[in-house]
């Protein structure tokens, strides 16, 4: 069964799984199966060409360019991008490797090409805007070493295809639209369409890996969860100066975050009916919210007693969440 390839994985690395073609699927595992495979096909077919992409941007905007105090800005927040592709290229290259299904294998291995890509380019990005690229903050490094370290799939797959890769993709969106610098408006196109792709293996493969769990692991996986959430939302405060340098408002990120995790919900719920909807973890994350980024802004001086009660009242649901706040506002000035 595609359940217990997903789960296990082989039990050396030396050895090759020769019983990967040894399942029968049932109806459903086999359409998810075909999905998994097309990941990897039409990632052929959509590649693109770096070098070129990048040297027809500038030939058509010119150098990337900015005032000095922007650029560097800029150059801060993604140097942070660019390192955490490298760390997306080494976890997928794990993923290859371990996922036993060959279908999960290939779109695996699909993604892989796709951040070697991703990293160069954005390290030749850096380069065309004058800057180097510069060490991740404590926190961004703690998400992806989270990440690279655990032996748990699982939780790998929860850390790059369901966590890190939508932070990129909300970043991405936020940048683009405002067109902070042209050549990278347009460049986070291909990355965005690349991204949203390698979403599709954690949503194929991530439910069928947790209903196998036991309790324990479960539990285990939700601290893990929440251990993921605090330091993702500690390294977008240690970026948060930087962000609103180049215009983009952190909540903003965590707004068009908070939709982009109700889409996944929805995906995974139309692959798998049984998904619970569990608003527990989501609860909890809206609540931390609070206590990072009151939406009263960076400046309002907010003390933190008032900051744990409103989080409280989040999580009681008494009060509304930055994210109803914020597209609440966005509508009203609209």
């Amino acid at each position: 069964m595609i359940l217990d390839a997903l789960r296990n994985v082989t039990r050396s690395p030396h050895t090759l799984p020769y019983g990967m073609f040894d399942r029968a699927y049932g109806d459903a595992e086999a359409r998810r199966a075909r999905r998994l495979e097309s990941i990897y096909h039409v990632g052929q077919n959509k590649i693109w060409d770096g070098r070129a992409v990048l040297a027809e941007l500038i030939a058509k905007h010119g150098p990337p360019n900015m005032p000095p105090k922007e650029r560097k800005a800029m150059a801060r927040v993604f140097s942070v991008i660019m390192w955490g592709e490298l760390a997306a290229w080494k976890i997928s290259a794990q993923l290859a490797d371990r996922l036993v299904p060959l279908e999960a294998k290939l779109a695996a291995a699909s993604q892989v090409h796709d951040e070697a890509r991703h990293f160069y380019v954005m390290h030749d990005y850096l380069d065309a805007l004058g800057e180097r690229a510069q060490k991740m903050d404590f926190w961004a490094r703690h998400v992806v070493e989270l990440t690279l370290a655990t032996d748990s799939m699982p939780k790998k797959i929860m850390g790059i295809q369901l966590t890190i890769e939508t932070i990129a993709l909300t970043i991405f969106q936020r940048v683009r639209e405002l067109r902070a610098e042209p050549v990278l408006s347009e460049l986070l196109v291909y990355y965005e369409r690349d991204e949203a792709r390698h979403v599709g293996l954690g949503v194929q493969t991530f439910p069928k890996m947790l209903a196998e769990m036991s309790i324990a692991q479960n539990v285990d996986l939700a601290i893990f969860q929440v251990h993921l959430l605090i330091s993702t939302l500690a390294s977008l405060k240690a970026m948060e100066p930087d962000l609103l340098s180049i215009g983009v408002d952190p909540r903003g990120i965590l707004a068009i975050g908070f939709r982009k995790h109700e889409e996944l919900q929805r995906m995974i719920k139309a692959e798998f009916p049984l998904w619970p909807d569990d608003p527990v973890v989501p609860r909890i994350f809206e609540g931390l919210c609070e206590l990072f980024f009151p939406i009263e802004g960076p400046d309002a001086k907010v003390p933190i007693a008032t900051r744990v009660v409103h989080a409280l009242g989040v999580l009681r649901q008494a009060r509304p969440s930055i994210r109803e706040r914020y597209e609440a506002a966005m509508k009203e000035a609209a």
